[in-house]
């Protein structure tokens, strides 16, 4: 009987902690949508340490990052704020460090990594002073959408490259992969089967889709088996503290550009997801998110965390939708997700079996998801479709995001003086046009000199 009371006195503390009652909705509802939400998300414990890996980062110390950090960021979003939102690295920071910043530009990935750490503990203090808050409020909502699908665009390329789709050609720079090439099915077979499931409204097709692929290659003998599935957590040493040791080589024009670009990517990268999903939840109050100050400092402390551990920013996850359509609608469902990454910590030995043509459909179908804020856009207004158009194209193109985020804060301040819209530009959208001026001098003058 006193077991019985015991539990009871448990479940009440939980519901009130998460005022599920106020908002309709209850304990079972909430550990089922915190599990629909991580199997939806999970293959970032995959796709992380395999994109991060590609810039010299040791893969397993990268699992074990993004795992933490994941972990700190859900708990930190459910009792900060108590919201059914989960955190973990976003795709499009790892995308930009990996792609960009070390392959393309040849900045050492502990150099990087300094910089996002450099970025962190700056964004933290926007966050705090709520300059953030103003900052976001003050992008248009036409280049928030444009900045979201140009990500989508150049993640869903790196996914076709990837998965040899897509391979470089001599005479048109791109072109149509070998299909003579048995790995290249792999990723055929897994784009079709993703994109089934997610055509049938499967919770975790992302996730399925990847297992699915992984299956076929180890079956056909395409993908090495692993001795063992589960094991114990991989070591952080090889990237943990890393970017504060090498603080000091953020001392130069190139790394502050640098530092910039991750400041803006998290600037935007949050903030849109955090107001859609709030909206999917039925929890918007006179157009405004309650409480997103907290929410903002959970992605913000996580990505400082993250960065130290070793791992690129952190971002609000627009899977978590797939939580809040089962009746996520609290922090619970943000505290499951958490419980979740924990035990997924012990599959480490997975990560050979996960080669880029198995990560590869899951770029892809992230690319397509992103790239649907393209609807929202007012491509009947020739001052918002060229800059907005100019931003989608330009980030796969120079395989640059930040290059997206420049065409749009140069574009858009002339096309709108010009189409007589001078008073609708603000003086947050003029520092960036400046902003971006000195950014891409740097990026691209200085080296050459």
């Amino acid at each position: 009987m006193s077991s019985e009371n015991s539990s009871s006195e448990k479940l009440n503390w939980v519901e009130k902690q998460f005022h599920m009652k106020e908002l309709g909705t209850n304990v079972k509802k909430e550990t089922l949508a915190g599990i629909t939400t991580f199997v939806s998300m999970a293959y970032i414990l995959f796709v992380n340490p395999s994109v991060l890996g590609e810039s010299g980062m040791d893969k397993g110390a990268v699992f074990t990052a993004t795992a933490l950090s994941a972990i700190l960021g859900c708990l930190l979003m459910a009792f900060l704020a108590n919201y059914p939102i989960a955190i973990a690295p976003g795709l499009g920071d790892n995308a930009f460090f990996t792609y960009s910043v070390v392959l393309a530009m040849g900045i050492k990935w502990q150099t990087a990594l300094a910089g996002v750490v450099v970025a962190s503990i700056i964004f933290t203090i926007l966050t705090f002073f709520k300059i953030r808050e103003i900052v976001i409020n003050a992008i248009p909502h036409n280049l928030k959408l444009a900045m979201a699908a140009g990500i989508g665009m150049f993640i869903a390329f790196i996914g076709l490259q990837g998965g040899g789709l897509v391979v470089a050609s001599k005479s048109s720079l791109v072109q149509l992969g070998s299909l003579t090439v048995p790995t290249t099915w792999l990723t055929i077979f897994g784009l079709f089967v993703t994109a089934l499931l997610m055509s049938r409204k499967v919770p975790g097709s992302i996730f399925i889709g990847i297992v699915a692929t992984a299956i076929l290659g180890l079956v056909t003998g395409l993908i090495s088996a692993p001795s063992r599935i589960v094991s114990s957590i991989p070591s952080m040493k090889p990237t943990f503290a890393v970017g504060i040791k090498y603080l000091g080589d953020v001392n130069t024009p190139q790394m502050w550009a640098v530092v910039l670009v991750f400041l803006l990517v998290a600037f935007f990268d949050t903030a849109g997801t955090l107001i859609g999903l709030a909206q999917q939840a039925g929890l918007m109050k006179n157009d405004k998110m309650p409480r997103i100050g907290q929410a903002l400092m959970a992605d913000s402390v996580s990505m400082l965390a993250g960065s130290v551990m070793g791992t690129t920013p952190t971002a609000a996850y627009v899977e978590s939708s797939a939580g809040i359509a089962v009746g996520g609608r609290t922090g619970f469902t943000a505290l499951v997700v958490a419980v979740l990454f924990g035990f997924g910590m012990f599959f480490s030995p997975l990560l050979s079996v996960v080669t880029t043509q198995v990560t590869a459909p899951a770029l892809i179908i992230v690319g397509a998801l992103m790239a649907q804020s393209l609807k929202e856009i007012e491509w009947d207004k020739f001052e918002i479709a060229l800059p907005a158009f100019l931003t989608v194209i330009a980030m796969p193109l120079t395989y640059n995001i930040s290059y997206g985020f420049a065409f749009a804060f140069l574009i858009y301040p002339i096309t709108m003086i010009a189409a007589g819209r001078k008073k609708e530009l603000n003086p947050v959208v003029m520092a960036l046009f400046f902003v971006f001026i000195v950014m891409l001098y740097v990026l691209n003058v200085l080296p050459s000199k």
